[in-house]
């Protein structure tokens, strides 16, 4: 029986469009200065590499939403069966010069064509907050169909009480998108709705250029 269509964001060209354009900014600043190397994060690290030890030996894994490719590399590097998509064809195109013997495709998180049961991880780094807040919902439905039994899923996001709407980004590059937050609570309960049972959480408090994130780890239960 195939996945429930999801509603697609109104606003998703424009997001592709922004992202395009920070996206040589943005993967520039990763290899430069690190900022979105989970290497110089030891707590995100840790996340991660939680994440591969468990589902190593489970099947293959989605990164959603992989940006220039620097988490889906990690996870490679560790030995996984691992791909990489990306709503921005400019990101991608950053993904595979950067770490060309990876597998990267452009696609968004609410146009995935998944397998039931197909998959042994997925992850969404940072990378689910711009879906609008009817949507996400049906995105980790999707997920959550996806995983095996046993399969597990790992989230980051940032934490709040209303959504912040970007204007520029990453060296003042004009951009629109809307940074939807959740409480910690909200988000537990909305991957529990999906049919995912939350196995870990990290709550990481502000810092000087970020506000408060999440972590969330969860399995398919069987």
């Amino acid at each position: 029986m195939p996945a429930q269509p999801i509603d697609r964001p109104a606003d998703l060209d424009v997001v592709r469009e922004s992202y395009d354009r920070v996206a040589d900014n943005y993967a520039h600043m990763v290899v430069t200065t690190g900022v979105g190397d989970i290497r110089r994060h030891p707590w995100l690290k840790a996340s991660i590499d939680a994440f591969a030890d468990t589902v190593r030996e489970l099947g293959p894994v989605l990164d959603v939403g992989c940006g220039p490719g620097t988490v889906t590399a990690y996870l490679a590097e560790r030995g996984l069966d691992v791909s990489g998509v990306d709503l921005s064809p400019r990101m991608i195109e950053n993904a595979c010069r950067l770490h060309p013997h990876c597998r990267f495709s452009v696609a968004s998180a609410t146009d995935l064509d998944l397998g039931e049961a197909s998959l042994g991880g997925v992850l969404g780094w940072w990378s689910l907050f711009n879906l609008p807040r009817h949507v996400l919902p049906q995105v980790l439905a999707l997920f959550a169909r996806a995983l095996k039994p046993g399969g597990h899923f790992i989230t980051a996001t940032h934490v709040g009480d209303e959504d912040a709407v970007r204007t520029e980004a990453y060296g003042g590059v004009p951009v629109r998108w809307t940074t939807h937050k959740w409480r910690p609570e909200q988000l537990v309960d909305l991957i529990e709705q999906a049919g995912l049972r939350p196995v870990a959480e990290l709550r990481l408090p502000a810092e000087e250029y970020s506000g408060p994130g999440l972590v969330v780890m969860a399995r398919r239960p069987g």
